[in-house]
């Protein structure tokens, strides 16, 4: 049995030592070694087309050259207002080449949030994805006087006001910096080299589930260390693919375009949700980073469509599924299939495995799942189909990567976020809060000095404000969030975050669960339904048809969501059960504001929407 640590790890500590001084010239020294290699696809329409990195570099030259030519010097703000898409990356590219600093803007804020950003972080300078993006930043014109351009990205978009020199379209960017470089071809080598580890690459607002969101200042070497800190550990190489859909105004999806720059494997970008899984089949990818949310929806469909099965064909996919996850709990061991068992699962895989997996496009070696806690079920059934899910952690404030675990043997634990990544340290303090400290570690908030020392010791230590453990193994488990911890009025601490994460490994029809109790004499859950498996379920209920709405306040929904309710209450200790709970006629959804762009629950915009049903619960 093997029984490595974090401390027993083999990384190699030469690719970290040697790490570039900046993105910008992390990304020119991969231009320089991999350059008629691919280096992105994207989607025109419905074709796959691709771009070499020879190719990124004359695009993102040409924007960044533009940049340089509206005035940008270094360390000025860019922001960025866009989806997930080619054009952000290579604008975020250009903003680093140009030793500009990249400001990340949600798409889906509201106009009021918008404003904020872009004056809080005195942004000169916004890559605007289309006219809808353009609205919001003309509505606060008068608010960011600093703000002297807007770039329209869409390419098919038109100007709707071509009067306005305050817009101008990405192609109109380009030209000007072509024409500045065919005067001064130096101007960005030497723009490059002005950097240094320490200037200032990005500003991300925290999505903030409460409050107004607070810009975290994160520099170039922190970027570069995530690289060159999971590079070291030599899990992707540059033949890998990844399917890169995540928000790259989130930490997560900055990070997973920092790796490629340091490996030198091609991304495949597309950011429609809806379009993930069709996706996977048509792009093959080897590797994915999502939220939680996207496999726990993916396995409550696969295994909803096998509970549906009946006869010979039923009982095949149960005992391959029973293989499977006898061998996954021999990996979780440590140790490998033998025998008997390696032999069924041979025959288990060709029959019934090896299909769930061609789902996913059949070349999956890993997926890596963040931004909040995976069910440890969940991530078990995917091991027992023959796909590894390595759960990572880490906070906006520390560049995304801080923790993950390993594709080897022994050196992935399910249930926890991992061990640290080479370079980083992680201890628990006295109250149980974890404290990070590494090169990844933000400089600040920006503007705010005092919430910056709340959060950030002298001595370079962060208080995550995430409560953990850390076992004999050097395996981090993340138990809650400290601020959501709450007290009944029984005086019992419940922490909500792993009864939620346990609800959506038994309930396949679940989309949200929210738990709430503090200060009550029991707890109680707000739940939402995901509209496509319920409808699905309902059709087999006699209510074909129906609404959502009508479903879900349906007394047999009622009764469906109880008996999983009983199930998750079978496992915990009784004050934590839930006593009651309410459907809500909706699900919650980001642009109500009532889930971060990254899918977490902002509990308390949900909470006080949502009072009178709450109140209702304890009438």
């Amino acid at each position: 049995m093997v029984t490595r640590s974090a401390k027993d790890e083999v990384f190699d500590q030469r690719v970290i030592d040697n790490r570039a001084p900046s993105l910008a010239r992390l990304f020119r020294d991969r231009v320089a070694a991999s350059g008629s290699r691919q280096a992105f696809q994207f989607f025109r329409g419905e074709t796959l087309e691709h771009l070499t990195w020879d190719e990124t570099k004359e695009r993102v030259d040409a924007l960044a050259a533009g940049l340089v030519a509206l005035g940008i010097a270094l360390e000025d703000r860019v922001a960025i207002a866009s989806t997930t898409r080619l054009e952000w990356v290579l604008a975020d590219l250009a903003i680093m080449t140009a030793g500009a600093a990249t400001t990340t803007l949600y798409p889906s804020s509201n106009g009021d949030d918008v404003a904020f950003i872009v004056a809080d972080s005195g942004s000169r300078i916004v890559f605007a994805e289309d006219e809808t993006q353009l609205a919001k930043l003309r509505e606060s014109r008068s608010a960011t006087p600093e703000l002297i351009k807007v770039v329209l990205l869409n390419p098919s978009g038109g100007l709707s006001d071509t009067s306005d020199d305050w817009v101008i379209g990405v192609d109109e960017l380009a030209a000007l910096g072509r024409d500045l470089l065919a005067h001064e071809p130096e101007v960005l080598d030497q723009r490059v080299a002005a950097l240094t580890p320490e200037h200032l690459a990005t500003i991300i607002y925290t999505s903030g589930t409460t409050g107004r969101p607070k810009g975290v200042l994160l520099t170039h070497d922190a970027f570069v260390y995530v690289a060159a800190s999971n590079a070291s550990m030599g899990h992707l190489t540059q033949d890998d693919l990844q399917f890169l859909w995540l928000p790259m105004s989130h930490v997560f999806g900055k990070a997973m375009v920092a790796l490629p720059l340091q490996i030198g494997f091609p991304t495949a970008i597309d950011g429609r949700i809806d379009k993930i899984v069709d996706n996977l089949a048509i792009i093959q990818p080897t590797f994915m980073g999502a939220a939680p949310r996207i496999f726990e929806k993916a396995y409550a469909r696969i295994q909803t469509t096998f509970d549906a099965e009946t006869g010979a064909k039923k009982a095949l996919i149960d005992w391959a599924l029973g293989v499977g996850a006898q061998a996954q709990a021999k990996r979780e061991q440590g140790e490998l299939p033998s025998g008997a068992l390696a032999v069924q699962l041979k025959m288990a895989d060709k029959l019934v495995l090896s299909k769930v997996r061609e789902r996913f496009g059949g070349r999956v070696r890993f997926f890596i799942s963040g931004s909040a806690a995976l069910n440890p079920d969940v991530a078990r059934w995917f091991g027992s189909v023959g796909l590894l899910v390595n759960e990572g952690y880490g906070l906006t404030e520390t560049s995304a990567a801080t923790c993950v675990n390993r594709s080897e043997v022994g050196s992935h634990e399910v249930g926890s976020v991992g061990w640290p990544v080479p370079g980083t340290e992680v201890r628990v303090a006295a109250d149980g809060e974890l404290l990070v400290k590494g090169p990844g570690v933000m400089r600040g908030y920006h503007n705010k000095p005092e919430a910056t020392a709340e959060v950030l010791t002298a001595d370079g230590w962060f208080h995550t404000g995430d409560i953990g453990t850390i076992d004999e193994r050097g395996f981090v488990r993340i138990t809650d969030r400290k601020k959501d911890l709450f007290k009944t009025s029984g005086g019992k601490y419940i922490a909500p975050s792993i009864i939620e994460s346990t609800f959506r490994g038994i309930c396949p029809f679940v989309s949200q669960f929210l738990v709430y109790g503090d200060g009550r004499n029991f707890a109680s859950a707000l739940i939402t339904l995901d509209p496509d498996a319920v409808t699905s379920w309902a059709a087999g209920q006699g209510m074909a048809g129906h609404s959502y709405a009508e479903i879900v306040g349906s007394p047999q929904a009622h009764a469906m969501v109880q008996g999983y309710v009983d199930q998750l209450n079978a496992g915990l200790n009784r004050w934590e059960t839930i006593k009651k709970f309410s459907i809500l006629p909706r699900d919650l959804t980001v642009e109500a504001g009532e889930l971060t762009p990254s899918l977490k629950l902002r509990r308390r915009v949900v909470t006080d929407k949502f009072r009178a049903e709450l109140d209702a619960l304890y009438s």
